[in-house]
């Protein structure tokens, strides 16, 4: 049965994105504390989604999202705000969000994607921020990185 309109993508580079998470190196952060894989950056909407290693101990600095983010935890323990999130918890986090220090109660795995940058600031100011484009920028160091040494 023929459909009564005509759904084939108008932009025909649309296509599935598929990382084998697994066989993705971890890129560190902060040496022995701190890893990320980055499994998708948009540039047309400014979303991008990784997943973040924290040792027990690591402390993400205060931050305000600049737009949602969902994150899933997939093991450990993570202390946000006055709450701690647990192996399988999910929180969404709408645009606008501004919370202290985010800590890595035991060594903790999750899955974590944005809908824009985060803002990361401390007494004195902003200190940095993270989004899509600097994920890009840490892809290509590592990747330089890695054809540097082999």
């Amino acid at each position: 049965m023929a459909l009564p309109q005509d759904i084939s993508p108008v932009n025909p580079e649309l296509m599935d994105t598929l990382v084998k998470a697994r066989d993705t190196a971890w890129i560190e952060q902060e040496p022995g504390m701190s890893y990320i894989k980055v499994l998708w950056t948009g540039s047309e909407s400014g979303t991008w989604a990784v997943l973040l290693k924290w040792n027990k101990g690591f402390v993400a600095a205060p931050h305000k999202h600049l737009g949602a983010s969902h994150t899933f935890i997939l093991k450990g323990k993570l202390g946000v705000r006055d709450g701690v999130l647990d192996a399988g918890d999910y929180v969404y986090e709408p645009n606008g969000m501004v919370h202290g220090a985010t800590t890595a109660l035991e060594d903790t795995e999750y899955l974590f994607i944005c809908e824009g940058p985060v803002l990361f600031y401390d007494d004195d100011g902003f200190t940095s921020y993270l989004s899509w484009e600097q994920l890009v920028r840490l892809q290509e160091a590592e990747a330089e990185k890695a054809q540097s040494a082999g």
